[in-house]
């Protein structure tokens, strides 16, 4: 079970890198974030069952989390935002794509140095990216409104094929 989270997760970081390299719209929906958080929450509860859940599990996992959140802000505020045809548009960069693999890399070794083993952060590593995109996806709908030329229009559609 735990390869199989990590190896999931690696390739939904995968997904996450391509997606943050193509310029995109900025929209107000969190579904992905969502899906990955159910998810997560999901194999956090079926790892947990029969264990003894203690402050450190507990403190321990809120650390990676708000490592999550950090790594998302940081890649939020390296991306660029700006109004393309009356609607914000986002693309990071390669130091966006590598802030998403040093966040991996920071949720794995927190969790090898907090617990002493790798399963805990595997088990959470969705739950872990959907904090982080979460975070990085309010920063940047809060950064395209404050665009001069956004005054609510970042939420319509994109005109075109997608």
């Amino acid at each position: 079970m735990n390869v199989t989270n990590l190896v999931l997760g690696i390739v939904i970081l995968g997904l996450l890198i391509w997606r943050q390299l193509v310029a995109r719209p900025v929209r107000e929906g969190y579904r992905v974030p969502l899906i990955l958080a159910v998810i997560g929450v999901i194999e956090l509860i079926s790892f947990l069952k029969g264990k003894h859940v203690n402050g450190t599990l507990v403190a321990g996992l809120a650390g990676s989390l708000v490592l999550a959140a950090i790594f998302g802000a940081a890649r939020a505020a390296v991306t660029r935002v700006w109004i393309q045809d009356g609607r914000a548009w986002r693309r990071g960069g390669w130091l966006a794509a590598v802030l998403w693999v040093l966040a991996l890399a920071a949720h794995l070794g927190y969790d090898q140095l907090v617990y002493k083993h790798g399963a805990l952060g595997e088990v959470t590593i969705l739950l872990y990216l959907a904090i982080s995109l979460l975070v990085q996806g309010m920063i940047l709908q809060a950064r395209a409104q404050r665009l001069p030329e956004a005054q609510d229009r970042f939420m319509q559609e994109p005109v075109g094929p997608r």
